[in-house]
């Protein structure tokens, strides 16, 4: 790989600086001066643009192997890439399910040939997602899978979900719940609240979240090992996870950026596109998610990147299936939320869409400081590029996006892969 250089950038959205990457992928140099040919094989100039570590996404949704119609691992890494994301990890609940180690492998390698963006599996907690029998933990633990998760559905068996616990805890991997007490939750597709009851949607009520989380924090602190909340969502959830931290329970959270954004409101359209797993909530709860997020006590974004076909989602809305994209719009979501409102600042974002993400997966080369001798993993971005969303010219197959004609303004205008762009905003 030949050497670059990316003069006029502003790591984490401070000073100007100019940074050298050597052909190992690695950052050579960051100097208050432009390097020139005579140095870099390639320059490109940042623009003044903000630099920040490649982003990592902890729940994506690929669809390979099975819904290929609908996303790829190629087409999910190119939409990983134009979002500015350098790793993501790519959930289970495909078909065949990831409950063997040749399927994870294999995962693995597609996304490596690839080249774009490093996919790392996710194996499913239960065989098959039925919740019935562990999948082989340790076996899978063995070809590198680091995460576990029946995410689409929730371990609702007490006595299974502690003995996950405790398998999960000997191979050292984290165990990440989607929290939803099925019993609760039969045919409902709306929050339940005031929307849902006026719109005639069935209600989704907050305990069947709150409910498992509590559960499963309990036995987090009697059995140990690493705990992970998928896409939390409502108030209830973040207190118990303050609580969980204040004993010091080993448990991790993530945010979705459209639990950040959007409420039930949107509902009122009763398009498919906004019916989502767990479904969006109430004003209160945006707003305690945003409180959790800045404080810590929720540590991470997590797209829950979902794709789903027109036909999946222009049905009526309790037939549309639950999800959205997410990973192309992630980042300006973000910004808008917390940079553009004054409530952080840059390093805040590479904090809970890099580094936390990288450090609760134990990831050695992601999410690393933008420092010499660091992988060359980056995103730039223009805070002041405003653009509409738009799905039909989004890299991922499907076109599922809830922010359909929202205007922003933060803009991925290139990613490096240890050195390599992987993605150029096109004038």
């Amino acid at each position: 790989m030949s050497t670059l250089a990316l003069n006029n950038v502003r790591p984490y959205g401070e000073d100007i600086k100019h940074v050298l990457i050597d052909g190992d992928g690695l950052i050579s140099a960051i100097a208050d001066t432009p390097f020139d040919e005579d140095v870099a094989e390639t320059v490109i100039d940042g623009g003044g643009n903000v630099l920040l570590p490649g982003l990592v996404d902890m729940h994506v949704h690929l669809r390979e192997p099975g819904r290929e119609d609908t996303e790829t691992i190629a087409t999910g890494s190119n939409a990983a890439a134009k979002g500015g994301f350098t790793a993501v990890f790519t959930m289970a609940n495909t078909s065949p399910v990831i409950d063997q180690p040749f399927l994870a492998e294999a995962v693995w390698d597609k996304g490596q040939a690839h080249g774009v963006c490093d996919v790392y599996p996710v194996g499913s907690i239960t065989q098959k997602l039925a919740g019935e029998t562990l999948t082989e933990i340790g076996l899978m633990a063995g070809v590198g899978v680091k995460m576990f998760s029946d995410d689409g559905r929730c371990v609702n068996d007490p006595q299974l979900m502690r003995r996950a616990i405790e398998y999960a805890k000997t191979y050292d991997v984290v165990l990440a719940q989607h929290a939803e007490d099925h019993r609760m939750t039969e045919g409902a597709c709306a929050h339940e609240g005031p929307n849902a009851a006026r719109l005639g949607l069935r209600g989704w009520p907050r305990v069947a979240e709150e409910s498992i989380v509590a559960r499963d924090l309990i036995m987090t602190r009697d059995y140990g090992g690493r705990y992970h909340v998928c896409h939390a969502s409502t108030e209830g959830t973040v207190a118990l996870l303050r609580w969980a931290k204040e004993q010091g329970i080993e448990v991790s959270a993530e945010v979705t950026p459209h639990h950040l954004l959007l409420t039930d409101a949107k509902l009122e359209s009763y398009d498919g596109v906004f019916r989502v797993n767990p479904p969006l909530r109430e004003d209160k709860d945006t707003v305690a998610l945003r409180d959790a997020l800045l404080d810590g006590t929720i540590d991470v974004v997590a797209t829950d990147h979902a794709p789903h076909g027109s036909e999946d989602k222009c049905v009526e809305f309790d037939q549309a299936k639950p999800g959205m994209l997410g990973m192309e719009t992630s980042l300006a979501a973000v910004a808008q939320i917390f940079v553009e409102s004054g409530l952080a600042d840059w390093r805040f974002v590479a904090k809970v869409m890099s580094e936390r993400p990288a450090e609760i997966m134990r990831l050695a080369d992601q999410g690393r400081p933008i420092a010499v001798g660091e992988p060359a993993n980056l995103t730039l971005v223009d805070p002041h590029n405003p653009w509409t969303a738009n799905g039909k010219e989004m890299e991922s197959k499907a076109s599922n996006t809830p922010y359909e004609g929202m205007e922003f303004n933060a803009r991925v205008t290139a990613t490096f892969l240890r050195g390599t762009q992987t993605y150029e905003l096109k004038n």
